[in-house]
């Protein structure tokens, strides 16, 4: 017999938010028939943090609240105060080691102060941290060859960034530039950053501020869960054309999508679409840009970023997070045709580029090929779906497992019939499982889902330590 979720239980938000929740619910429940669901225990880890000497999370909260914009919100009921990281464990300030599953959000990718990347750090800063790119340095040409030779066809420039919605900025107007067109599709529920354009590219109103955001039209999202076509990416590419023919002029500057969505709720788009979406575009004279933000640089495991996964080759690819293990890094990709319209005036990034966050990127990519943490996140990230999976066949709150890799979504709803979003049970779920020393993120429209994106360095025994921390919590619920 499957283990359930009393109906008292998802109507009862107060009683969620009540840890003792649990056990009195337990108690009224029949006696199930299962073993009884053993506590987790963090796999064994050969490192201690020095002890913390620094303000207590109360007064850096205190400090916040003051001092920082009132925009910043954060995880659980009590902030965690974050002092230590080691590969793909966290430590606070108690030193109290946790299961990082949420990597930053999709940025730590081979691991927390990883040796090697921080002594390419290190040895920068101690020649030159910055100059300018009006100078020469090695540190951004050695990058620069070293990402164009992961990357398929002619992409083979590269313009450096700090971040990905600057990444998105720039993808954008290079799109218009050289197509000498405004209109931008993008997808229903993507994110694809917090700018002007990137803004305007994004499909959620509670990342949408009430500013000018001209020139963008959203299709359709190819979602196979919750879409209205399922798994028929075909038929989802055609709302491409149908905006193309009655949105636009028929000429388009570009296409924009995430292979995998991840503010979304991770998300994959169904199979077969970007072709035939890609396939529209081109029609009508646009450019297709690839937002390899979350999904790119090995992250999924079978490819190296997320678009090989559809068998397209894009014109534009942009990066960031993973690419910098953390440091403030992104870039843009494209042919040296598409490159030369910048050349029309003179574009220039500050920091973009920088000898000290090349420096690092160079050294996470040659880290990422020695310890083949592609390879891992095909091996522990497929392990991981199909516990979880599995979980989802025990739980009638998992309404869908879904994702690549290391780039994986929960999805919790109150019923799999209609799909109804499980919003404060999985607040609850996240809070339980931070107590047990593993941490996850959220996202997607309704706020419902589990994304589970830890650094590439995590090993089975932590994939285990994961689920078993999520099949506790459920089991006393």
């Amino acid at each position: 017999m499957k283990r359930f979720i009393t109906k008292r239980l998802l109507s009862s938000t107060n009683s969620l938010r009540s840890p003792r929740c649990f056990s009195q619910l337990a108690q009224n429940q029949t006696p199930l028939p299962e073993n009884e669901v053993p506590v987790p225990k963090l796999p064994p880890f050969d490192y201690s943090p020095p002890p913390y000497t620094g303000p207590p999370a109360d007064e850096i909260l205190a400090k916040r609240k003051e001092y920082l914009s009132p925009s910043l919100f954060h995880f659980f009921n009590k902030p965690l105060n974050v002092v230590d990281g080691k590969m793909q464990y966290l430590f606070d300030e108690n030193g109290r080691r946790y299961l990082d599953g949420f990597g930053g959000i999709a940025t730590v990718c081979c691991g927390h102060c990883h040796p090697d990347v921080v002594d390419a750090i290190v040895k920068q800063s101690n020649r030159i941290q910055h100059s300018t790119v009006l100078y020469l340095n090695h540190a951004i040409a050695d990058f620069a060859e070293a990402l164009a030779s992961k990357m398929p066809g002619n992409l083979k420039v590269v313009f450096f960034t700090n971040s990905g919605t600057e990444a998105n900025e720039l993808a954008l107007m290079i799109a218009r530039l050289y197509t000498g067109c405004h209109d931008i599709i993008s997808l229903r529920n993507a994110y694809h950053g917090n700018a002007g354009a990137t803004m305007g590219a994004t499909a959620q109103s509670s990342w949408k501020f009430n500013v000018i955001q001209s020139g963008v039209h959203h299709a359709l999202n190819p979602d196979p869960y919750r879409g209205v076509f399922g798994s028929d990416g075909e038929k989802y590419a055609k709302d491409v054309q149908d905006v193309i023919d009655f949105g636009t002029t028929g000429h388009v500057a570009g296409f924009i999508s995430e292979s995998i969505q991840g503010v979304g709720g991770i998300i994959e788009l169904a199979p077969g679409y970007l072709p035939a979406a890609y396939g529209s575009v081109k029609k009508a004279g646009g450019l297709c840009i690839a937002d390899e933000v979350q999904a790119g640089f090995g992250r999924i495991g079978s490819h190296f970023w997320g678009f090989e996964t559809q068998g397209v080759v894009p014109d534009i690819v942009t990066m960031a997070k993973g690419i910098g293990n953390g440091i403030p890094l992104g870039a843009v990709v494209t042919t040296p045709e598409i490159a030369e319209v910048l050349t029309r005036r003179s574009y220039f990034n500050t920091f973009g580029g920088n000898p000290l966050c090349t420096a690092a990127g160079l050294a996470v990519l040659k880290v990422m090929e020695k310890e083949n943490l592609q390879e891992n996140a095909l091996v522990v990230g497929s392990y991981l779906k199909k516990r979880l999976t599995e979980l989802k066949g025990k739980y009638e709150i998992i309404g869908d497992v879904r994702g690549r890799g290391l780039m994986l979504g929960v999805e919790l709803v109150t019923d799999r019939q209609q799909k109804t979003p499980a919003k404060s049970e999985s607040i609850h779920v996240m809070e339980q499982m931070k107590e047990l020393g593993v941490l996850i993120g959220k996202g997607g429209f309704y706020g419902n889902v589990f994304r589970i994106t830890p650094p590439l360095c995590i090993t089975k025994e932590d994939a285990d330590f994961l689920v078993d921390a999520m099949d506790y919590t459920m089991s006393k619920m």
